[in-house]
């Protein structure tokens, strides 16, 4: 029997679809709930933290409960709901991009290159029924308030038995495996916390979504616990993790992290495939690391970009975000990162630190459009380099995507010997 105390915060969530976080989910009878993708900001300066979860989840339960480890003890005024758009805008600001430039006519130079944005709840857990039982499982109900439209239930307990049958008891059905990963957390001093919609409070605010929840808390552990969400993971998960720190970048320390190839020619169907582009790109550099990295999309000062896939957010957005250091006029700087994970290739939570390195990285690929040329010697020269760049765009996006060479260089229409007209005569160039 597990002796350390723990906070519960259990949120319960009434759609078919919705979005998830790195916990594991809890759905009442047998239906099955499947996490598949999560987005969380982590603002961090000292031992001080705000994390803002966006969920992500899919599974045709009705009523169902998450349950999200953090480090230390959580209370009321350490929770915030937040607006989704703040995580969408910071998405789109740090997202993978194309860049685009036109090549000038080498008969007749244009202006500098230009460059182009990318086409980048349910039924209440009654306190009052469930506390005698409650408190002879060693779970106690510590408090319970709504904030926004989610009920937050605040639960203690002394073992993780205890806790198990409290759930199942109140109708919930544990995920296999989730007990054993539980116990893992109780014994690291971890707390746990859950919250329930209140399908009412949402109407009334006029809300049809669930708006990610947030929560502020000092503890030296930098950490993101990741191996509750395999619980019940239908395959590997998608989790994208946007840093923002004062001193510079951040990484891992328990895993390689691999800056994506970036600043590479690309042809110029790429522009309307993009998203199967960059979707066959991250999948092979996955594959290329055996499935066991986490890796970089962005790292820069959030005072400018460039070039930049949406504007900076402003400082009442980073301050909504948690960017609780701004007034000292400290930097804030933005690192986006991006893990493919299961259970089998990440048996341990992310661990990360603040480095400080600043230098400026975004994963990028650049389209070039070739020049409408007239005859003169100079325009010769161009053709006969421009195939031999196309090419080189075909066998990028091959190794890239581990798509095929030949089918690229049909898309292109560079499955003939060459496009290069014949270079004139030295006569022909007199008359």
């Amino acid at each position: 029997m597990f002796k350390r105390s723990f906070i519960l915060i259990l949120t319960l969530f009434a759609a078919s679809h919705a979005h998830a976080f790195c916990g594991f989910y809890v759905a009442k009878g047998d239906t099955k709930i499947f996490n598949r993708a999560s987005q969380v900001v982590i603002v961090r300066d000292g031992d001080r933290t705000v994390m803002t979860m966006a969920n992500d989840f899919q599974g045709s339960a009705r009523d169902f409960a998450v349950v999200i480890p953090v480090p230390t003890k959580i209370e009321r005024g350490q929770i915030h709901v937040a607006d989704k758009a703040l995580i969408d805008h910071l998405d789109a600001y740090s997202s993978p991009r194309l860049v685009e430039y036109f090549d000038p006519d080498p008969c007749a130079p244009l202006p500098a290159p230009m460059a182009m944005r990318n086409a980048g709840v349910s039924e209440a857990i009654t306190v009052s029924k469930a506390r005698d039982r409650a408190q002879s499982l060693g779970v106690t109900i510590e408090a319970k308030y709504t904030v926004g439209e989610y009920d937050i239930l605040i639960l203690s307990a002394k073992q993780s038995s205890g806790l198990e049958t409290w759930l199942t008891e109140n109708g919930y059905t544990l995920p296999k495996g989730a007990a054993s990963v539980l116990g893992s957390y109780i014994r690291q001093n971890m707390h746990f916390f859950i919250a329930k919609v209140n399908l009412g409070e949402q109407a009334r605010l006029g809300f049809n979504y669930l708006r990610p929840l947030q929560v502020a808390y000092e503890s030296p552990k930098f950490m993101l616990p990741i191996r509750l969400g395999t619980v019940n993971a239908n395959g590997a998960q998608e989790l994208f993790v946007y840093a923002i720190t004062t001193r510079g970048r951040v990484e891992t320390t328990n895993y390689k992290t691999v800056k994506l190839p970036s600043d590479v020619d690309v042809p110029l169907f790429v522009r309307k495939d993009f998203t199967p582009f960059y979707k066959a790109l991250f999948s092979e550099q996955v594959k290329k690391e055996d499935s066991n990295a986490v890796f970089l999309e962005y790292a820069w000062n959030m005072s400018w970009c460039d070039p930049c896939a949406s504007e900076p957010l402003s400082q009442d957005e980073l301050r909504k975000l948690g960017v609780f250091w701004l007034d000292a006029g400290s930097n804030v700087f933005l690192t986006r990162l991006h893990v493919r994970y299961d259970r089998e290739h990440f048996p341990e939570d992310l661990v990360f630190q603040e480095t400080g390195d600043q230098r400026q990285f975004q994963a990028r690929y650049v389209l070039h459009n070739p020049a409408t040329t007239g005859q003169c010697d100079a325009a010769i020269a161009y053709r006969r380099e421009l195939h031999q760049r196309q090419e080189h765009e075909a066998q990028n996006v091959a190794e890239l995507t581990g798509w095929n060479v030949d089918d690229m260089r049909r898309r292109m229409h560079l499955d003939t010997a060459s496009t290069t007209p014949a270079e004139k005569k030295w006569w022909e160039k007199i008359w």
